[in-house]
């Protein structure tokens, strides 16, 4: 399929969003796969999934050097259980079948540029500061602080303040550790490099920055403060955490080419970011929001939209929401101008099962374009072509 891009300025972009509704929907993420091999053939030379930084360089060294099997790359390469969809699984069999015969700079690459937290449980840092400690030479103790990882992987590490590490002295003394290695890793960066390579030290940055991050998200986790307030930080930190790595990775992919960003719209966004969580009402700006704010023309978002879908219970949608506007504009899938869109109401017949966030005036109104599908169940399988 060639996708309309005409609607917005795709040249300008360094960074375009493209968001899903809900995870639950297979449609968009086949959907994806499309638009990047379309994308490749603009200049596009990378893509960035909401899934783990670090886990996600397992894959990157699958697609583009051929190390390891696509089966272990799915196993391993992937956080949030976002190895299983067979549309991913497509992604990572098409990127490496690109590269084959490609030279090094013209190869596809793969980021995840989330961190490896659940809702319900995050990590330990002690895995990512021990493989920076290592590749700095030093002989700090990371594993005495630290404890054991059941510490804080543990879902009531998270869901209750008082029993989370993340305030602890020994956390205050990881936090001070991690700190350190970075002013070490930059110091000694011209000896390291030659030393090692310049992708062996950004990987250890990688490793450091995701450690640091995991500290900075158990701290949030370990605030005394009311439970709607402590989780709205989560939210943010999560996201703020989000923001800076997919900065990084354009640092990283800076002079090859531009990077597709696939993850929730309320990932993606440029409006505020709200969800309903039990009884709380959380607010928080999401990392498109903070991206977008740094990059200004230089980040564009497209926002996913779903009409119906059987298979997940999705119902054809009231004429009188946006959804239900643009299944009469939209006979199969496709770009629409947000100032093409007629003010509508926003669709209430979905439920927390479908895991679906309808469009809104501010996100419409925020958009640079809205891709809309109009029955997901159309949308399955299908390698996408070279171009």
């Amino acid at each position: 399929m060639n996708f309309d891009t005409d609607i917005f300025d795709i040249g300008a972009a360094e960074l375009l969003g493209f968001g899903e509704p809900t995870h639950l929907e297979p449609a968009f993420a086949w959907t994806r796969n499309e638009l990047f091999a379309e994308l490749t053939g603009r200049g596009f030379r990378s893509i960035a999934l909401e899934s783990d930084r670090v886990a996600a360089l397992v894959v990157d060294d699958y697609v583009r050097h051929g190390v390891g099997t696509l089966d272990e790359a799915m196993r391993a390469g992937f956080s949030h259980g976002f190895g299983e969809p067979e549309a991913n699984r497509q992604l990572v069999a098409w990127m490496r079948q690109y590269n084959e015969d490609r030279a090094t700079g013209e190869r596809v690459a793969f980021h995840g540029f989330d961190g490896s937290m659940e809702t319900m449980n995050a990590p330990s840092p002690r895995r990512y500061l021990e493989y920076a400690r290592d590749y700095l030479g030093l002989d700090y103790d990371v594993a005495g602080p630290a404890g054991a990882d059941e510490r804080w992987h543990r879902t009531e590490a998270v869901m209750d303040p008082a029993e989370s590490p993340g305030a602890t002295r020994e956390a205050d003394v990881l936090r001070v550790l991690a700190d350190d290695m970075l002013t070490e890793l930059y110091a000694r960066a011209p000896e390291l490099v030659t030393k090692t390579s310049q992708a062996q030290w950004l990987r250890a940055e990688t490793q450091l920055t995701a450690g640091l991050g995991m500290l900075r998200y158990h701290r949030q986790a370990a605030q005394l403060a009311g439970q709607e307030a402590r989780w709205t930080r989560m939210c943010a930190t999560r996201d703020a955490l989000m923001a800076r790595n997919l900065l990084d990775i354009r640092r990283i992919e800076a002079g090859r080419g531009a990077t597709l960003v696939f993850a929730h719209n309320l990932h993606l966004q440029r409006n505020t970011s709200r969800m309903r969580l039990g009884d709380m009402d959380l607010e928080w700006s999401s990392a498109g929001a903070v991206v977008g704010s740094l990059l200004g023309p230089r980040y564009s978002v497209v926002i996913g939209s779903l009409g119906r879908d059987d298979t997940i219970g999705m119902p054809e949608p009231d004429a009188g929401t946006y959804e239900g506007f643009l299944q009469r504009r939209a006979a199969t899938r496709g770009f629409v101008a947000p100032s093409e869109i007629s003010a509508a109401t926003t669709r209430t017949d979905h439920t927390p099962a479908h895991g679906y966030f309808p469009l809104d005036p501010e996100t419409v109104n925020r958009a640079d374009a809205i891709l809309h599908i109009h029955d997901g169940a159309v949308h399955r399988g299908g390698a996408p072509e070279f171009r």
